[in-house]
């Protein structure tokens, strides 16, 4: 009997190891912050199969049997609780101003939302924010790592996994006794969240081509944007040595031109700049201060004074 469990024990060892192989001989999009894309792609394949076979249908019947109202007083409920690590990491990064929002938003909350029921708070004009330890860990120069699937929890990357551990001993649902009390309330916030993002699965199904490329990019991309607050790019730094004008780069092209025949004829410079301002002054017609019909050409950035309709003309040469 001993024998058939070990041989049992060996088969399925060693099935296991066929199926990482083949997940890491499988591998489509190769991109650098990926090298274990394989890898992921089985882990990646795992969680979608117990999401649609375990958690989707326990995430519909939450919804069917559960009210809207109480489903987002449950939502307002893990997201107070959430304030408590978003709070801590704004104050790790020194982001003070933040910080000081985020207590008091679970202030707030807790005091007049019942216990976070309700979200009083964004009906005070206090922002909500995003932030955990794996941001905290960016923020201060750790390199984000390759992008990991992790079994249950989705996607992440080495740091974000990193992370992720500091955030579970900073979320007070970590302290509550008894032990089972505190596995159900994660329970019921993972049902929860799944519930709310129940279209947005199915609008994913429909769309996505490679469901894994998207959700991968999609996430990289979010966790760049969070880190970087949502700055745009800066604008180009020239150092020392200034944008060129192109402006004058015209006006001086154009005074060549004119300067050109002059020269040619064998005149001096003098005469030259003199034959370049002649030539000017003959080409453009006066100003029409009167407001006459005739059209008036004036240099870049005048202004023609008022015609008899009192509005000022501007004409680019």
């Amino acid at each position: 009997m001993q024998t058939m469990r070990v041989g049992g024990v060996r088969i399925a060892t060693m099935a296991l190891a066929a199926t990482l192989l083949v997940g890491c001989s499988t591998v489509q999009t190769p991109t650098k912050e990926d090298p274990l894309e394989g890898l992921n792609r089985t882990v990646f394949k795992f969680n979608d199969t117990v999401d649609q076979y375990a958690l989707k249908p326990v995430a519909k019947g939450y919804v069917w049997i559960t009210p809207q109202p109480v489903r987002d007083s449950v939502t307002n409920f893990f997201s107070n609780i959430g304030d408590v690590y978003i709070a801590a990491n704004n104050l790790l990064q020194l982001k003070i101003t933040d910080g000081v929002e985020d207590i008091m938003r679970i202030v707030i909350n807790t005091v007049f939302g019942v216990g976070g029921l309700f979200d009083v708070a964004t009906l005070a004009k206090l922002p909500k924010h995003e932030n955990d330890l794996g941001l905290t860990l960016g923020h201060y120069g750790v390199p984000a790592g390759p992008y990991l699937v992790l079994p249950l929890f989705g996607p992440s990357t080495v740091r974000d996994a990193v992370g992720s551990i500091g955030n579970y001993y900073v979320n007070p649902l970590t302290y509550i006794d008894p032990p089972g009390l505190s596995w159900a309330l994660y329970g019921l916030n993972v049902v929860n969240v799944r519930a709310n993002l129940l279209n947005a699965g199915d609008v994913l199904e429909g769309a996505a081509l490679d469901k894994y490329s998207f959700i991968r990019n999609a996430y990289l991309q979010r966790r760049r944007y969070l880190l970087s607050e949502g700055k745009p790019n800066a604008l180009p730094d020239y150092g020392d040595t200034p944008p060129p004008n192109y402006d004058d780069a015209e006006s001086a092209s154009g005074a060549a031109t004119a300067a050109a025949p002059a020269a040619a004829s064998g005149a001096s410079a003098p005469q030259a700049a003199s034959a370049a301002s002649a030539s000017d002054a003959a080409t453009t017609p006066p100003l029409d201060l009167n407001g006459g019909p005739e059209t008036t050409t004036v240099p870049a950035n005048s202004l023609v004074p008022p015609g008899r309709l009192n509005f000022p003309a501007l004409k680019i040469r």
